[in-house]
């Protein structure tokens, strides 16, 4: 399903339409800090016309930071 966002063009070829998609298993962030924890989805935000990837980010941030007060 495309879907425009606000106001962006793709800065490659200027189209409006967008498709989400989300990397899995070995396309997972991992935090420097916090290499033992979970790693977090990466998601994407790709040009319908040209395939270009526009955008990419992780839903949860604060989850690739170090535990504080973590007991092994």
């Amino acid at each position: 399903m495309a879907y425009p966002i606000r106001d962006e063009r793709c800065p490659y070829c200027g189209n409006f339409e967008f498709v989400k998609a989300f990397s899995q298993g070995q396309g997972c962030v991992i935090g420097i800090e916090n290499q033992w924890g979970m790693g977090q989805e990466l998601h994407h935000v790709i040009c319908r016309r040209c395939g270009s990837v526009v955008r990419s980010y992780v839903r949860n941030p604060e989850a690739l930071l170090k535990k504080k007060n973590r007991r092994i």
